[in-house]
């Protein structure tokens, strides 16, 4: 069975070193009276916190899950990628990310997505402002892309380009969180940040930034961050699911209704580590406005048409295999890869 590493999960930096601070948390809320016996469930980070985790820290600091009679035992990144802890049944939940999940379930991985964090791609195809030979990614041919060590990375970038009318032929480089910095002295010429966290940093740096966002050219979409429990657990356990689920969403709907008020929680709570309030509340803001929220204005809620169209690309291109590694012959049940039925009450 093979499990994939989210792109923010490359390379760990200082989230190893700062890691150990980030224990214990689920603490809030755990004075108040409750009416059963305190289930702990366990949550596994995919980085250190940031403005995709916001709604796990506001549902802390509002006692959401103790409301629930729910301990959340956060358990801070680390070198183990979340659907591995997951899959392996060291967490009941976990962030994960579309494309990873797609490959990690239809290997045969004992995860299911429960929650999208955010309904569509929330990273976009970066350039320097001042590179007027590229106006499109058509115009990637050549040149080189800044990677993450996600298997699926630069077969994505080549259907973006190729979408786009370009041949989809560029070198990668494999260099993790140092894509960012790369980018902007010009020693590769694309990469693809997170547009609410190092789009605001580079913006903040005085980095001048030109973005493509992938569905423009028609790729498919696809949920940039989602939440993942394990499969067997939350069928043993459909209670315990609901009430953590709902907990949870209930903090990322406070962050969507008030950005500054979540990231202010989201600060309080990581306080060793999160030092630039402002940085959260603006991409908190971006996040809660252009992110997050479906079409028809719900939070969380997935179809299978959504997971379709970009597994349906996985498979064609190969990238879909089973537990010995063999490339699929037959296309996954993708309504199997995730549920509704723990945000419905």
């Amino acid at each position: 069975m093979s499990i994939f590493l989210p792109r923010r999960i490359a390379i760990a930096g200082t989230a190893l070193a700062l890691g150990g601070a980030l224990s214990g948390c689920g603490r809030a809320g755990t004075d108040r009276p409750s009416a059963g016996p305190t289930t702990t469930v366990r949550f596994a980070l995919d980085w250190t916190p940031n403005t995709n985790h916001t709604g796990l820290y506001v549902a802390l600091n509002q006692g959401y899950f103790a409301d629930a009679d729910i301990n959340v035992e956060v358990l801070p990144f680390n070198n183990s990628n979340p659907e591995v802890l997951v899959d392996a049944g060291q967490a009941e939940f976990g962030i994960s990310f579309q494309d990873t999940a797609t490959m990690s379930i239809s290997s045969g991985a004992d995860l299911r997505s429960v929650l999208a964090v955010e309904q569509t791609w929330a990273t976009e195809v970066a350039v320097l402002a001042e590179r007027d030979d590229i106006e499109s990614p058509a115009d990637l041919d050549g040149l080189v892309f800044g990677g993450f060590d996600n298997p699926a990375e630069t077969i994505t970038m080549q259907g973006i380009v190729q979408a786009a009318g370009g041949e989809g032929d560029f070198e990668t480089v494999v260099l993790g969180t140092s894509a960012y910095e790369a980018l902007y002295s010009g020693d590769v010429d694309f990469t693809i940040p997170f547009v609410a966290w190092e789009g605001v940093e580079a913006e903040r740096r005085g980095v001048d930034l030109k973005t493509f966002a992938y569905t423009e050219y028609g790729f498919p979409d696809a949920y940039q961050v989602i939440v993942v429990g394990n499969g067997s657990w939350l069928d043993e356990n459909p209670d315990v699911a609901r009430g953590f689920v709902q907990a949870l969403a209930r903090g990322y709907r406070d962050a969507i209704a008030d950005p500054k008020a979540a990231a202010e929680m989201l600060h309080a709570e990581n306080t060793g580590l999160l030092t630039d309030l402002d940085l959260l509340i603006e991409s908190q803001r971006m996040l809660s406005e252009k992110y997050m929220l479906d079409e028809n204005g719900e939070f969380g809620l997935q179809t299978e048409e959504h997971w379709t169209g970009l597994g349906e690309f996985f498979f064609e291109a190969g990238l879909l295999a089973d537990r010995d590694g063999k490339p699929l012959t037959e296309h996954p049940d993708w309504s199997g890869l995730f549920t509704n039925r723990y945000l419905q009450s």
